[in-house]
Formats: C-alpha cells, sequence, structure tokens
C-alpha cells in the first residue's frame, strides 16, 4: 500500500486521525466491492476494485469535515463507491454496441411513453426498435449485465455531501432538483421494477436472491432492472444533458 502511505504522508498533523478511520472503515471498502462484484463480468478482479477503493477511503479520511453534517460512513461509502466507479469506468471494456443499444432503449422506452401515456411494456418497446421481444430481453441482459449498472449512473448517491461545493449554492440546488425528479420518477415505475430496485440497491441482494424472492430467474430479473434503468434514464433525458448534475 506504498501509494496509500504517500497519500497519508502528506498531511503529518492528521496522519494518525487518518490512518484510525482508514483501518476502522477498511471493511467497508471490502463489503462495497463485494456487493459491486455481483453485477461485474468475471474480468473484473476483487483485488483491483478493493485498491481503488481504498484510495477513495484515504481521500476521504483527509478531506471529511464532520462539521458538514454527514457521518464518515456515509461521507466515505460515497467516496469508496465513486473511486471503484472511476477506475471501471477509465478501464471501459465495454464494446460501442452495447453503449449505443443503452441508448436505444431509453430513447424507445421514453417514445412510447410519450406516445402511449402510460408504461411501456416489453413488447411495445421491442416493436419500436424493429426487433423481437426475445431479441430485446437480450439487448436488455447485454446492456444491465454486461456492464456496471448503478444509481450513481443516474447521479445519485445517498447523501449528497461534497465539502468543495459549499461554496456553490447553484450547483446544490441543482443537485437537490435532481434529487426531486429522480424520486418522482421511482415512484412511477411499475411495481416489479421498483421491488426490483428496492431488493438490489437497498436491501442489497443481488440478482439471485431476488429472483428466489419474485420467483423468476436470475435472468429475468436482469432484465427488469435493466429496462428499470432505462426507463428512469429516458425519464430524466434533461438531467443527463446536464454535466454539472451527473
Amino acid at each position: 500500500m506504498s501509494g496509500a502511505n504517500k497519500i497519508l504522508n502528506k498531511n503529518p498533523y492528521g496522519e494518525q486521525r487518518e490512518s484510525q478511520l482508514v483501518t476502522r472503515y477498511a471493511e467497508l471498502v471490502r463489503r462495497i466491492a463485494h456487493h459491486l462484484l455481483m453485477r461485474l463480468p468475471p474480468s473484473v478482479q476483487l483485488d483491483d476494485l478493493i485498491q481503488a477503493g481504498m484510495m477513495g477511503l484515504i481521500e476521504a479520511a483527509r478531506n471529511f469535515d464532520g462539521s458538514k453534517g454527514a457521518s464518515f460512513e456515509t461521507y466515505a461509502g460515497i467516496r469508496i463507491r465513486g473511486a471503484m466507479l472511476d477506475e471501471i469506468r477509465r478501464g471501459d471494456w465495454v464494446p460501442r454496441s452495447v453503449h449505443r443499444n443503452a441508448r436505444a432503449i431509453s430513447d424507445a422506452i421514453n417514445d412510447v411513453e410519450r406516445e402511449t401515456g402510460v408504461e411501456a411494456r416489453d413488447v411495445e418497446v421491442a416493436a419500436k426498435l424493429q426487433v423481437s421481444v426475445d431479441d430485446y430481453h437480450r439487448m436488455l441482459n447485454d446492456v444491465n449485465c454486461g456492464r456496471l449498472v448503478a444509481m450513481e449512473d443516474l447521479g445519485v448517491t445517498e447523501e449528497v455531501y461534497a465539502p468543495d461545493d459549499s461554496d456553490r449554492p447553484d450547483l446544490n440546488h441543482h443537485r437537490s432538483q435532481f434529487q426531486s425528479a429522480l424520486s418522482d420518477a421511482l415512484k412511477k415505475l411499475p411495481e416489479r421494477e421498483a421491488i426490483v430496485l428496492s431488493l438490489y440497491y437497498e436491501e442489497e441482494l443481488n440478482l439471485k436472491e431476488i429472483g428466489a424472492v419474485l420467483g423468476v430467474s436470475e435472468s429475468r430479473v436482469c432484465q427488469i432492472h435493466g429496462q428499470a434503468m432505462s426507463r428512469l434514464k429516458g425519464r430524466l433525458t434533461e438531467w443527463h444533458q446536464d454535466s454539472s448534475i451527473i
């Protein structure tokens, strides 16, 4: 952990406090890494996630300001996840076709719902994409299970906490608006999609466990999750165009 030591040594006066925080919350890094690993392909190594997460934890220990109101665990969790996501995105191995399909699915769901005024069904989205329902489900599998799909990709965190943004009330206002828009979009999801997201992100069940709860296959849970995320992205299109939010 030579890189970690270098970071800690940059602040000799706070080194003891930082070291204590890093030691105490190292297990949090492992928990988050294992949770992310469940939605990633075998090519992603646990050790790589942990290494990136430890760097995020160290940065959190250096920058944490308790006067902001958030607990250190909440703040560190956000930084740890962010460091892992950044590491994965830097080495993006997802084929361009998967990215294209992800955008096409979100656009198709958005178009169908705008035209009909109700939630888009699988058969309607498939028709809009001019593919069979089976092909549409395969596309969902590729998009959702072939890459990292997380709420963070929508700009979501459990708590908006950014020490460097304290003098940016405009940015914090936009983030608050986004959180409100996302909350509304989540409430309008079809029941099964809402349940899957709740079990996955709040209860932290993996796809197999969710399948057991719902009585469907792991593959079907993957499809439901992918469609829910695509539906949310379609409904939040305007926010994706604002780089200060996402």
